[in-house]
């Protein structure tokens, strides 16, 4: 592995740690909110990108 990239590299450990900070920051409570608030987010990306691509395809034709 590069030099470089190994700070990148992501483990368990590493993904433990930024689930407790997640935790200690926003609470048990506040979390499912902030998945549907992304989740949303997603799937509203999803769908502009699909009708870019439908735009794209009636423009060739």
């Amino acid at each position: 592995m590069n030099m470089y990239m190994l700070p990148l590299a992501i483990g368990a450990p590493q993904i433990i740690l930024i689930v407790v900070v997640v935790l200690l920051l926003f609470g048990g409570k506040k979390i499912p909110e902030l998945m549907k608030g992304l989740g949303g987010g997603i799937k509203e990306f999803k769908k502009a990108s699909k009708e870019e691509t439908k735009d794209g395809e009636e423009k060739k034709d």
